[in-house]
């Protein structure tokens, strides 16, 4: 098996991302090929008939599942910041983290983690006191959170001792400072050189970043978001590259996977 996986490396998508008859994404084939999914909890997407199909689909292939929840912005996909008070963060997170969870439960799968969609995952790297209702949430679950390793994410679960799985971006250019550029619309990524990213940062524990600066980079989960026009071959081509590496540097690695399900 390659080191990657070895040192609990995983691959983890956005998944459940549709309303109704709407459907985005690339689910059926990303979960042939991803570890983890994030599945959409109800306000920026997912309904209850997507969750009940996604969740199914998801345990049949054996991947772990954990919530996605995002802001009440269905017309904006969860993209558009909204002032909240922690109480309000807490609120958003429990109410769409609960409704997940009833459908793991009708399938007999536990809760794997926690990681927000969209803005509310950049509001809640900015902002602890918005990440520590977070973090309590997650905690109640006794779940890991998905984020950014050198923000709020880190920090206030490291404080609240909430286990923490830090991530990379493949389809995301990231600034010099570490922070991720984020954009309102997905767009084709060139999957060589989202294989080639993954590469320096098993060898090297470092990434170029958009102004072709190096930057350190810590990890354990990449993302590979379902909802960009090539997201099939871009995860393809990451996996192909966890599968064959031989070696994985201390640097890349951050703590072991999540070990919840």
């Amino acid at each position: 098996m390659a080191a990657a996986r070895d040192q609990g490396i995983t691959i983890n998508s956005d998944l459940g991302e549709g309303v109704g008859l709407h459907r985005f994404g690339n689910d059926a084939a990303l979960l042939e090929l991803v570890d983890v999914a994030n599945v959409a909890c109800g306000f920026h997407a997912g309904d209850p008939a997507v969750m009940a199909e996604t969740v199914a689909a998801a345990a049949e292939h054996g991947v772990r599942i954990g919530a996605h929840p995002g802001l009440p912005d269905l017309a904006g996909f969860g993209r558009r910041e909204l002032k909240l008070t922690k109480d309000e963060v807490d609120q958003l997170l429990t109410y769409q983290v609960g409704a997940l969870v009833g459908f793991l439960t009708a399938h007999g799968v536990r809760l794997n983690h926690l990681k927000p969609h969209g803005s509310l995952y950049g509001m809640l790297a900015r902002d602890p006191e918005l990440m520590l209702a977070a973090a309590r949430v997650a905690g109640r679950y006794g779940v890991p959170f998905y984020g950014m390793v050198g923000t709020a994410h880190e920090t206030v679960c490291a404080a609240a001792d909430v286990p923490f799985v830090g991530e990379l971006y493949v389809d995301l250019n990231y600034r010099a400072d570490g922070s991720l550029i984020i954009e309102r619309k997905a767009h084709p990524v060139d999957p060589a050189a989202a294989a080639e990213r993954v590469r320096q940062a098993l060898r090297t524990g470092r990434i170029d970043a958009a102004d072709g600066s190096s930057i350190e980079v810590q990890f354990s989960s990449v993302c590979v978001h379902s909802d960009g026009p090539n997201a099939v071959p871009v995860a393809e081509a990451v996996r192909a590259v966890m599968d064959s590496e031989s070696a994985v540097p201390g640097p890349a690695v951050l703590g072991p996977e999540e070990g919840t399900s």
